[in-house]
């Protein structure tokens, strides 16, 4: 297979309807699929260099790696931080979708160590209830000691 088709990491969703999730991946986040397997309910999902893979919940496959009883929303404890361009028009576009927002858009800066790295971000919630945390990076800064 191809090697463009890797990333070091990509995380793998279930899904509980793959159509909900990629009109809502593809139509209001701007991913596209970069390959299906429709017949087992898996996509791949590609914006500006991020993957991520979507799979439907089929509760009596022996291929469902889950590790306990799965209730919405799935994505408990996790939000998936990815890096985009235009923050402020994707969202737009959340918002324009009545998307659920989990995190409104913020400036944020986190202290790394002697700096400070800065982002403009928000949080939204998938149709299982993962959390997408977009973020566009507004650079360094130093850190000063309060």
């Amino acid at each position: 297979m191809s090697e463009h088709l890797y990333t070091p990491m990509t995380p793998e969703l279930l899904c509980s309807n793959i159509e909900d999730s990629l009109t809502f991946y593809t139509n209001i986040l701007g991913f596209s699929i970069q390959y299906a397997r429709p017949e087992n309910g898996f996509a791949m999902l590609e914006r500006q260099g991020s993957r991520i893979m979507l799979d439907e919940f089929e509760p009596d496959s022996s291929r469902s790696w889950i590790a306990a009883p799965l209730e919405k929303p799935f994505g408990r404890g996790i939000n998936l931080q990815i890096e985009t361009k235009s923050v402020d028009d994707l969202y737009a576009c959340v918002q324009e979708a009545n998307a659920q927002i989990f995190l409104p858009i913020e400036e944020k800066w986190y202290r790394a160590d002697d700096i400070e790295v800065g982002t403009r971000q928000f949080i939204v919630m998938d149709p299982d209830g993962y959390m997408l945390r977009f973020f566009e990076d507004l650079g360094e800064r130093p850190y000063i000691r309060q």
